[in-house]
Order: structure tokens, then C-alpha cells, then sequence
């Protein structure tokens, strides 16, 4: 059910709290044009391709800036993909420039926790947007599981705020084997609770009423717990959008909407 959360500068925003500046964007397909920013609280964005100088403008700006971060899989357009090639498991569906990668290497876990987390924290981001820990529902084992928790203990052990994308699979695993959900994210965005992608030609539809009942009941048994719920749909469907806006203001939920599936 992961879908590649890459939001777009063309889109079709519609969102809880309309007025003034909206709550919530995720722009992961550019780094040029700073003002698109402007009419959001808080904005996620891939911090690798940004300066600390960058980061602080927006932050003076009062944005609050979440950073992208893949510990899951591993692009091959990543500077550093070379040095962890021999780490990945197998391909990625529907996306053919990444590969999921084994997080039950200590080396995988180095660098991302020392290397990778460091890096961004150290330019004044507020907090982690994590991809891709849905490698654990791609390779459920013992090993995995471990792994991925000791990556996410180790963004939470940043001091700054980690919100999980997906990840269903990991944290009720990890949960069920005794963990507190606290100790590895402060929240959750959710993609495609409503709508639903066609990948074969690339259109939007609606979720199947099974699937939107499961992860309506993922989020709400962690947004009843104190997790902060966002939801990131694609449709141009206005009266799915209305049906969003009721479901998120009755949760105290937070959700973005985008007409585009390639974000750029």
C-alpha cells in the first residue's frame, strides 16, 4: 500500500483549516523555488538538498520543516548508493530507481542513525519524515524488525519529532512484541486511507471499503494514544475530498491532497 510520497508544486490542495496559511505540504520534487512555501505552517521537504542557511529561512519564515528520509530502501540516485548496493534485497515495485535494503545490518544502521539522521538534524530540521519502513511488511522477520526499531530509537534519540509514513506493518508487529510506540515515532502520515492509485495507466480511484476501514482503525487506535495523524490522499474526486475534510476535522486529523502521482 506504500505509494512514493513526492508532493508536487501543481497540486490540488484542499485542507482542514482553509483559511490563511494551510496546515501541511510535502514538497520532495524541487529545491529552486523557495516561495511555494509560503502559504504553509508545516512543510516536508528533502533536507539533503538544502544548506542549514535554507533550512533557517524557512524556519524564520515560522515554518516548522520536516525532512524526507528513506531507511527502508536506498535510490539509486543517492550519493551514496555504491557504498550500500550490496545491502538491497530486491527490487523496488513501481519504482525502478530503488531497491529495499537489509536494516538488519549494523552498517545500514550506522549510517543512517550517525551519518544520515545526523546530518539533517545538524541543519535545524524539526523533525523526520520516515519512507519506507515497509520493508519489515516485505521481509517480516525477527532480524528485521529489530533492525528497523533500532533505526527508529535511534531518530527519536535526535530530539526531534519522527513521523512515521505507513509503516502499519512494523509498528504492530513492534508494539505486540512489547515495544511503546512512543519510543519510536511521534506520529503517522498515512497515503491513500480514501483514494486509491491505478499504476497501470496512472489515474486515481476509490479505496476499497476493506482497505479504508483498516487503516482508519491504524490511525485512530495510534491517534487515540497521542501519535499526531496526518493523511496524504491523490484524487481529483471533490466529493471524496469533502468526504476526507469530514473524517479528518471529526479526528482532529490533518490531510493534503494532490491531483498528481509523479510530484514534480
Amino acid at each position: 500500500m506504500k505509494v512514493r510520497c513526492l508532493l508536487v508544486l501543481a497540486v490540488l490542495t484542499l485542507l482542514a483549516g482553509c483559511g490563511g496559511r494551510k496546515p501541511y505540504g510535502v514538497f520532495l520534487g524541487t529545491s529552486d523555488d523557495l516561495k511555494q512555501f509560503d502559504n504553509f505552517d508545516t512543510i516536508v521537504i528533502d533536507a539533503q538538498y538544502y544548506e542549514k542557511e535554507a533550512i533557517e529561512h524557512f524556519k524564520q519564515k515560522n515554518h516548522r520543516v520536516f525532512s524526507y528520509i528513506n531507511v527502508g530502501s536506498v535510490e539509486n540516485f543517492r550519493e551514496y548508493y555504491a557504498d550500500y548496493e550490496n545491502l538491497t534485497l530486491g527490487d523496488y515495485e513501481h519504482w525502478d530507481e530503488e531497491k529495499w535494503v537489509d536494516v538488519s545490518s549494523e552498517k545500514w544502521q550506522r549510517f543512517v542513525v550517525e551519518e544520515l539522521a545526523t546530518s539533517l538534524a545538524d541543519k535545524g530540521i524539526d523533525g523526520f519524515f520516515v519512507d519506507n519502513c515497509d520493508v519489515y511488511y516485505q521481509y517480516p522477520t525477527k532480524d528485521m524488525l529489530d533492525g528497523l526499531a533500532v533505526i527508529m530509537k535511534g531518530l527519536k534519540s535526535c530530539g526531534i519529532e519522527v513521523i512515521i509514513n505507513g509503516g502499519d506493518s512494523f509498528m504492530d508487529a513492534y508494539t505486540l512484541d512489547g515495544g511503546t510506540w512512543s519510543d519510536v515515532i511521534t506520529g503517522i502520515n498515512q497515503e491513500s486511507v480514501f483514494s486509491r492509485i491505478n499504476w497501470d495507466d496512472g489515474t486515481f480511484g476509490r479505496a476499497a471499503a476493506e482497505d479504508r476501514e483498516y487503516f482508519m482503525s491504524y490511525l485512530e487506535r495510534y491517534g487515540a494514544m497521542g501519535a499526531t495523524v496526518y493523511l496524504l490522499e491523490y484524487t481529483h474526486d471533490t466529493g471524496l475530498i469533502d468526504e476526507i475534510d469530514k473524517y479528518c476535522k471529526s479526528n482532529g486529523f490533518t490531510y493534503y491532497v494532490s491531483d498528481s502521482l509523479e510530484l514534480d
